[in-house]
């Protein structure tokens, strides 16, 4: 039950190619055509916030009865976001230069790809349904990835963290073949990263957004990357 039958190999190991394409895709596109423009920041930040508020939160709280459950679901997601904000004041270094932004980023990548190899071990027919929604916004994924990048390194290392973020996915695929855990259990990891989305676009891409001129059309374009993500998340679960 916990390890990958051989029916199962070929169709997850194109999920996991589709994952690391849309992904990187998603980045080179959002780099290439939009570069450090200010309606870059509210485009992805207008993503990551969607993706907090259509997808993370809702799948956190969905199953949840009783207001204690609520309000702990709440509770994760304001740990999340307190967390990234201690990550953010760290002492310099290595890992502290990388910014909790992408580190989520990257983290959240992972569970997309650990939650489908996980789906994939409860039935073919829930891995692939998860697998859609994942591939879905995974596009989504390297845009934000690219947009915190360029907002915080320069081009060449923000080329690396999105093709960091590209493999994450298939990384967790791997892993959650591996793993004998319960899919349930997801739901409290998603209230924290819920925070942690909450945190790159309050505190990372949206203030970069309103750097520069032409504030109309940054809150415009943030509203449009919610709206898209929310079609996505609409679409992904129809």
């Amino acid at each position: 039950m916990h390890t990958m039958i051989a029916s199962d190999a070929f169709p997850l190991a194109l999920i996991a190619l589709g994952t690391a394409l849309s992904s990187w895709l998603g980045g080179l596109f959002t780099m290439r055509l939009f570069a450090r423009s200010t309606l870059l920041f509210a485009l992805t930040g207008g993503l990551a916030l969607g993706v907090a508020v259509f997808d993370l939160l809702p799948e956190a709280l969905e199953g949840r009865s009783g207001a204690f459950q609520i309000l702990l679901v709440f509770a994760l997601v304001l740990l999340g976001l307190g967390a990234s904000l201690l990550f953010h004041h760290l002492p310099e270094g290595s890992l502290a230069k990388a910014g909790p932004g992408r580190i989520a980023l990257l983290l959240h990548s992972l569970i997309d790809g650990l939650g489908i190899g996980l789906a994939f071990q409860v039935s073919a027919q829930t891995g692939w349904i998860i697998a859609a929604a994942v591939l879905a916004h995974d596009m989504a994924d390297g845009a934000n990835m690219a947009g915190l990048s360029l907002a915080r390194a320069d081009r060449r290392s923000a080329y690396r963290w999105v093709l960091a973020n590209a493999l994450a996915p298939a990384l967790g695929i791997a892993v959650g073949q591996l793993l004998p855990i319960e899919p349930a259990h997801f739901g409290w990891l998603l209230a924290f990263f819920a925070g942690g989305f909450l945190y790159i676009a309050l505190f990372e891409l949206l203030p970069q957004s309103l750097t520069g001129h032409g504030r109309a059309r940054s809150l415009i374009g943030t509203a449009l990357g919610m709206a898209a993500m929310g079609g996505i998340v609409s679409l992904a679960h129809g």
